[in-house]
């Protein structure tokens, strides 16, 4: 794992973060366009974590972290990075973060169909809570 680069995302980054996420992530959120990681990335420069191998992008996680709760999003692994520890590392990678910044405890978005990213979650040592259900409104038209 000693080639494994992970670093926050700059904004130079926000193009190719969006065409990775279309070829590798499950499902879409309404933020997937430049605006929205534009507007992260500004309002939190290091939550947006990348890694690389051999300057290629192979994963990213959505570190954010709002004074009160550390909230994990998107992450992705390239189809033909996965199973081996990438999700894992940048994770940790994650749990750093919030930990320097006096987080307790993270918590994950994770899609009730994937499968594949339910092993990765509870690899890394993730559970559901089944006792909660996400509520949502859209807030535009």
């Amino acid at each position: 794992m000693s080639d494994l680069r992970i670093r926050a995302a700059a904004p130079e980054d926000l193009d190719a973060v969006l065409a990775f996420w279309k070829s590798s992530a499950e499902g879409a959120s309404i933020s997937d366009d430049l605006a929205g990681v534009e507007r992260l990335v500004a309002r939190d420069p290091e939550a947006l974590l990348l890694a690389e191998r051999e300057g290629e992008l192979v994963a990213t996680v959505i570190a954010g972290f709002d004074g009160w709760r550390c909230h994990l999003y998107r992450l992705a692994v390239h189809p033909d990075h996965r199973r081996r520890g990438i999700a894992a590392a940048l994770l940790a990678a994650a749990e750093e973060r919030f930990v320097r910044l006096g987080g307790r405890r993270g918590d994950a978005m994770v899609l009730t169909r994937n499968r594949t990213a339910h092993r990765a979650w509870r690899a890394a040592g993730y559970a559901p809570e089944e006792h909660w259900r996400r509520w949502v409104k859209p807030l535009t038209g």
